[in-house]
């Protein structure tokens, strides 16, 4: 039987700010672009979640501000759909 796909609801676009939740010292980052993203000319690429960012940080310790690292996203408000159809 085959499996069925679930539709990702991508609720982030570039230029958005996010609260980071992991211990490196950054508080918020900012989406500069979307790895592996594919999208049509001049469309701003968006991100839902487990997509992986390059993202640059805005607030946070002295050591890792204006540093652009990798990042993940894990939650996001927006609702998404699993594959048997409810909403998350």
């Amino acid at each position: 039987m085959k499996g069925l796909p679930g539709r990702q609801t991508r609720g982030l676009q570039t230029g958005s700010r996010l609260d980071c939740i992991d211990n490196t010292g950054a508080k918020i980052v900012e989406i500069i672009s979307v790895k592996g993203y594919k999208g049509v000319r001049r469309r701003r690429a968006s991100a839902g979640i487990g997509a992986l960012l390059v993202v640059t940080v805005k607030k946070g310790s002295p050591e890792m501000r204006k540093q652009v690292v990798n990042a993940v996203i894990v939650r996001q408000r927006r609702p998404f759909r699993r594959p048997d159809g409810t909403m998350v």
